[in-house]
């Protein structure tokens, strides 16, 4: 078996290390695989991976779609040569993640696959693709693209573009032979069956998380930062704004007791930094990811006010290092939460959040343990053990 993976990056980023991963659970199973990314960011090629594009061609298309919003309508000639070496790779499954970043010509690539019948699994990992241009449209609360995109309330005044890159997808991903869409929540796959992509079979796969990194690990933290005995509140974003709740660990900061709480917040910079109570302790960022489970360690209460969100890696990395989550109820945040290891209370409902802080906190409603118990379903491993599952399976129906 041949599978050819494509993605925006490879073995960075979140979907670019589910690409890697996935890569190399493929040569353990002896299944061949290649991986193509959009171009050349080292002085060389990983093993097993192809470039799409140049970093001049990307740079082009990038600009262009930053006037026209006509996301994946340039590139052709690149995209062109790159299904030349496809045809010579002849694989049996192209495996799609994301394709918008401005390195791939969409009419290009779905006309081939068309022609060529070769099947087809697509890993969603937000709402673009069956949207005008929206990656999510909770914040805004529209459903215009479960019948047509258009008069955008995220891109007003681009009515056109918008409504034309809608109807071009759905003429790009219809009527293709055999694909399979593969969402990480369920909270995805619902909304997938409500769009034009809702005749094609979809399936749940989980995101999984590296459990020998992310695990209880001791450090000095508490003591660096004069933390003491307070209840310490996490948060962990690499985008902090309005869509990750940063506006409700401010109003947070102000309302908890300084003397019994304090608040880390990760991901942070020196922007961010102007917005923040002097009391909120920032961290810009951690030199590897076996500090941050040490922060997570650390942490009282890990809290997600997240607003709109697929299924957020930080959620299972802070359960497990053993420190249970609060988050909103919002997208597919809830989904890797049980009655042992977190809570959930309403979208932008600051005042039930602060109380479920409190309560947790001072009562200790959730143990180390039991959150420790529930990492185990989080194994990477066996999350992209059901691609190649769904691999095998998808060979066997021919």
């Amino acid at each position: 078996m041949k599978v050819l993976q494509i993605n925006t990056v490879y073995n960075r980023s979140s979907t670019g290390k589910i690409a890697k991963g996935i890569h190399d659970v493929c040569k353990e199973y002896g299944i061949e695989c290649i991986s193509a990314y959009r171009y050349l960011e080292d002085k060389k090629n990983q093993e097993d991976t192809l470039t799409v594009s140049s970093w001049l061609d990307c740079h082009i298309h990038n600009r262009l779609v930053r006037y026209t919003k006509m996301q994946g309508c340039f590139s052709k000639i690149k995209t062109r040569k790159f299904i030349r070496k496809v045809k010579r790779y002849n694989p049996d499954i192209i495996h799609l993640h994301n394709i918008h970043g401005s390195y791939i010509n969409f009419g290009v690539l779905f006309n081939f696959i068309k022609r060529s019948e070769i099947k087809v699994i697509w890993t969603l990992h937000d709402c673009w693709s069956f949207t005008g241009q929206c990656p999510y449209f909770d914040v805004v609360k529209c459903d215009k693209w479960k019948t047509e995109c258009n008069e955008c309330p995220q891109y007003k005044g681009l009515m056109y573009p918008i409504r034309k890159m809608f109807k071009n997808k759905k003429k790009w991903y219809s009527d293709l032979n055999d694909m399979t869409i593969v969402t990480p929540s369920a909270w995805l796959k619902d909304l997938v069956k409500q769009s034009f992509l809702k005749d094609y079979p979809v399936k749940v796969i989980n995101n999984g998380i590296d459990l020998s990194i992310f695990r209880p690990t001791e450090s000095d933290f508490r003591k660096k930062y004069s933390i003491g005995s307070k209840k310490m509140i996490l948060g962990v974003a690499f985008d902090w704004g309005y869509r990750k709740g940063l506006d409700v660990f401010v109003e947070l900061a102000n309302r908890l007791d300084k003397n019994e709480y304090q608040i880390v917040l990760v991901g942070t910079n020196d922007e961010i930094d102007k917005w923040l109570p002097l009391n909120i302790i920032s961290i810009h960022r951690t030199n590897n990811q076996v500090e941050l489970a040490e922060i997570y360690t650390a942490a009282d209460l890990f809290v997600n006010p997240t607003r709109e969100e697929n299924y957020p890696t930080v959620n299972m990395e802070s359960i497990a290092c053993g420190t249970p989550v609060l988050t909103f109820n919002t997208g597919g945040s809830p989904e890797m939460l049980d009655d042992l290891c977190g809570s959930v209370v309403p979208v932008d409902d600051v005042d039930e959040m602060e109380a479920e802080i409190v309560r947790i906190c001072t009562s200790q409603v959730f143990s180390s343990d039991d959150c420790l118990s529930k990492s185990t379903e989080y194994d990477m491993n066996d999350r992209f053990k059901e691609y190649i599952e769904l691999y095998e399976n998808s060979t066997y129906s021919t």
